[in-house]
């Protein structure tokens, strides 16, 4: 029996045009208001010339690369209001209005975690999402699969890749799992700057809607029956709680 589908990170990607990336630090985060000024780090930022990243111990995390930045957080357990980056990603634009910002997208990463660990099972991809056939059959060991739905919805497209996994929790115990991925991408078709950095904000705040939308896809049409017994032969890991590096 498998449990429902709960989104553990949320990703918000802005994308830019040949931004400076050693702009971004901590000092620099907590001096323009951009976070709160007792975070403390989780571990030394990193600053490359192509790339800054920062970690705070609450777990959110903050990426900037030549041609975009990137706000995550795990927001497994957390209620709406508690989920911080959508607010600092907004922040995050309105003080550095100087880069180009070409658009972005709304990135979750969830799973669906399986009771049952049978190792004569079919797994969820091969006995539930794709027709058996001879191309199984081929190579010295069992073969894995991965798969990517596209979805066309009335304001954006819905890119889903599905993988299996093994959740291990830190009691090392582990459970089979399904990965879901979704990126929802939003056309920027505004000109103005001050129309884009407009449109991009409006983006950033359909990021609920976004979440109840793939909640409801993932437990209704792949999940709207009794769970399916399934064996993850990945080698993927997952810690808990689930924790993207993009």
């Amino acid at each position: 029996m498998s449990q429902n589908f709960e989104v553990q990170e949320l990703l918000i990607a802005i994308a830019t045009k040949q931004q400076n990336p050693s702009i971004l630090t901590a000092d620099f985060l907590k001096y323009t208001g951009i976070i709160p000024g007792d975070w403390e780090l989780a571990r030394p930022a990193v600053l490359t010339n192509t790339a800054a990243q920062v970690v705070f111990q609450n777990g959110v995390s903050v990426v900037a690369e030549v041609n975009r930045v990137i706000f995550a957080e795990a927001i497994a357990n957390k209620e709406a209001d508690e989920v911080q980056i959508p607010a600092i990603a907004h922040k995050y634009i309105e003080t550095v209005k100087q880069v180009n910002y070409q658009g972005v997208g709304i990135n979750l990463r969830g799973l669906a975690i399986y009771e049952q660990n049978n190792p004569s099972a079919p797994n969820y991809i091969f006995s539930k999402l794709l027709q058996p056939g001879a191309w199984q059959d081929f190579g010295n060991a069992p073969v894995q699969a991965s798969m990517r739905l596209v979805y066309t919805l009335d304001s954006t497209q819905l890119y889903l890749d599905i993988n299996e996994a093994q959740l291990q929790y830190p009691d090392q115990t582990t459970k089979p799992a399904v990965l879901f991925s979704a990126n929802f991408s939003r056309g920027i078709t505004q000109e103005e700057p001050t129309e884009r950095l407009a449109a991009i904000s409006a983006v950033i705040d359909k990021w609920q809607s976004d979440v109840q939308t793939l909640k409801e896809l993932i437990n209704t049409k792949f999940f709207h029956t009794a769970g399916y017994p399934i064996n993850t032969a990945s080698t993927d890991t997952i810690q808990f709680p689930a924790l993207v590096a993009e």
